[in-house]
């Protein structure tokens, strides 16, 4: 016993698609090539995350480092890479100054850190001059200042 009955417009369907298909690749924009900055990845080396920044790492005893010549501190389960893509214990690199890309977590400490090859060192990034938080208190250095004593009215507005 067929329970199915057969569509009257599977016929029609078909032809629609195969109709379909040339028209679609026909008039599908072909892909352009754009001059892409610089990476690492392009230069050989690993694809790091999007907001990963460069610094001049020196390790301290652990969790304590110095980065770019402040001190500052790892996260807790902080991970570094060597140039060789493998793990590193930070008492293993004690005392030793590295180029790295690196992350921070949001306490803004450092979450992942990346010993460079000299190849990957080459490639431009942003450096950590950039302030962690991007909005008006962290970024705003020009235009009124709350000292306590301002009227509310002429306090600094979102975005100035």
């Amino acid at each position: 016993m067929n329970r199915c009955k057969a569509s009257r417009n599977a016929p029609i369907l078909v032809a629609l698609c195969t109709l379909m298909l040339p028209c679609a690749l026909l008039f599908s924009a072909p892909a352009r090539a754009q001059a892409e900055p610089e990476t690492e990845a392009s230069l050989g080396g690993r694809n790091f995350p999007i907001g990963t920044l460069r610094g001049k790492l020196v390790m301290l005893d652990a969790p304590n480092i110095e980065l770019d010549g402040s001190p500052d501190r790892l996260s807790p389960g902080a991970r570094i890479y060597s140039a060789e893509r493998m793990l590193v214990m930070p008492a293993a690199i004690n005392g030793q100054r590295f180029l790295v890309n690196y992350r921070r977590d949001a306490a803004g400490l450092v979450r992942e850190v990346w010993i460079l090859t000299p190849e990957e060192a080459q490639a431009k990034r942003e450096s950590a001059e950039k302030p962690l938080l991007n909005f008006w208190p962290f970024v705003a250095s020009t235009g009124p200042r709350d000292d306590g004593k301002t009227p509310f009215d002429q306090l600094p507005k979102f975005g100035e």
